[in-house]
């Protein structure tokens, strides 16, 4: 029975073909990389030697085989295969395409709906799924970039299992060269050097690695060229970065915790990253004085100077001169002495405010402006600290009744040493006065 949806495999064409369409794979064991998932006792290889395949979500950044592998698996399992974008479909294209797979699985025959960038259907969109997934009308196959806890409906999510898909080796791009050199009849025109970095400007991607060699293999040169020469007639494809995605917030994560973990380096090569993705660097200052509040904290109280300062810096001078001023800042406060002790105590007091939401404050401490308030003990037995030995009352600033917690405790390193000792300081003091 036809339909607007039955062709599974893309009709032949006597017109050309792209590398990368003559070189998909014919079968699961010809897909290079994704030997986690696909190998005999990875999530997918054990699905399929059991015969009990269900709807899947594959996440992983592009070029790397998300929709070949959903193709073979519907020919594996003799499931039709059908095949949309999220970008270019809309609800009526949606409920023709369930239809279609009604009438299929009504004449004995499944079907595998591919759905590439599902993340882009809305929640709606999603919810339309879950009654064609439940009664086996369909099995989904869904492909993304973006992490599918985020973008996803839990309902989806729980009737699917999430596989992720890792950015091809420079040993698996290796592999997938040496397979168009022998479709193409050719040797690349590269030296050993060149062609490692015609390999890492695919940065990971199978497609872009055979869309690059699809460029050089017909370059007619006397001899191999060098990686010098490779640059001069390539342009290094763009880096995979999304200013509001996944690789925006992973970066970032990367780069706060290089600098929490003192590696200057790493935290550098993070920043460059970010740079090179075109974020802006004002985010990147706003961040980077976050980190000295919350990691430097009083270990280095000139941490946080020293952030500001390249903040402005770079607000004088702009890009690209200013963001040298930031990668100042961000070597500062990767070496500087780290505590996180006031971000605990402060934590921990916003904590212990809303356990004891609305005791007042001690009567003491309270200033008594009229006589009412004063015949109200406002203000009465108030010590005035200057008065006191030492400069110190040692009274109680907490809600009577209140047991006195201790938020702040300052680490042995840099500066907080000498705040530490402070603070034993007054806490003897403050137990002297209150005996």
């Amino acid at each position: 029975m036809t339909d607007l949806f039955t062709t599974s495999e893309p009709e032949a064409s006597a017109g050309p073909r792209p590398l990368a369409d003559r070189l998909r794979p014919q079968s699961l064991a010809d897909v290079i990389g994704q030997q986690h998932v696909l190998g005999p006792e990875a999530p997918l290889g054990v699905m399929l030697a059991s015969a009990s395949l269900s709807s899947l979500i594959f996440w992983g950044p592009p070029g790397v085989g998300k929709t070949t592998i959903a193709r073979l698996l519907a020919h594996e399992t003799d499931l039709h295969f059908v095949q949309i974008s999220a970008i270019f479909t809309g609800v009526p294209e949606l409920r023709k395409v369930f239809e279609a797979a009604k009438m299929r699985r009504a004449n004995g025959q499944g079907t595998l709906l591919f759905v590439d960038e599902i993340h882009r259907f809305n929640k709606a969109q999603q919810d339309g799924f879950l009654p064609h997934m439940e009664d086996g009308t369909i099995l989904l196959v869904g492909a993304t970039t973006e992490n599918p806890s985020f973008e996803l409906n839990a309902a989806v999510m729980s009737r699917a299992s999430v596989m992720v898909l890792e950015r091809l080796s420079t040993d698996d791009l290796e592999l997938l060269a040496q397979r168009a050199e022998a479709e193409l009849e050719r040797d690349l025109p590269l030296d050993c050097d060149a062609r490692r970095a015609l390999l890492e400007m695919a940065d990971g991607d199978g497609r872009a690695a055979l869309n690059l060699i699809e460029q050089v293999a017909p370059w007619k040169v006397t001899s191999p060229l060098d990686a010098a020469q490779l640059s001069t007639r390539l342009m290094r494809r763009a880096a995979q970065y999304d200013k509001s995605g996944d690789a925006h917030y992973n970066l970032i994560s990367a780069l706060h915790k290089s600098v929490r973990g003192s590696d200057p380096d790493a935290a550098l090569y993070w920043f460059a990253r970010m740079l090179d993705g075109g974020e802006d660097p004002r985010f990147l200052a706003r961040r980077i004085t976050r980190m000295a509040v919350e990691d430097v904290g009083l270990a280095d109280p000139q941490a946080q100077a020293v952030c500001l300062q390249a903040w402005e810096t770079y607000e004088r001078l702009g890009s690209p001169e200013g963001e040298l001023a930031l990668a100042q800042a961000l070597t500062y406060i990767a070496l500087a002495p780290k505590s996180n002790g006031v971000y605990v105590a402060y934590k921990a007091a916003r904590a212990a405010a809303k356990a004891t939401g609305s005791a007042p404050p001690p009567k003491h401490i309270l200033n008594g402006a009229t006589s009412f308030m004063k015949d109200q003990g406002y203000g009465k037995g108030y010590a005035y600290d200057h008065d006191a030995e030492d400069g110190f009352s040692g009274q109680n600033y907490f809600p009577d009744g209140m047991e006195r917690p201790q938020f702040y405790q300052p680490v042995e390193r840099g500066f907080e040493r000498d705040l530490n000792r402070r603070l034993e300081y007054f806490a003897k003091l403050r137990a002297k006065r209150g005996s």
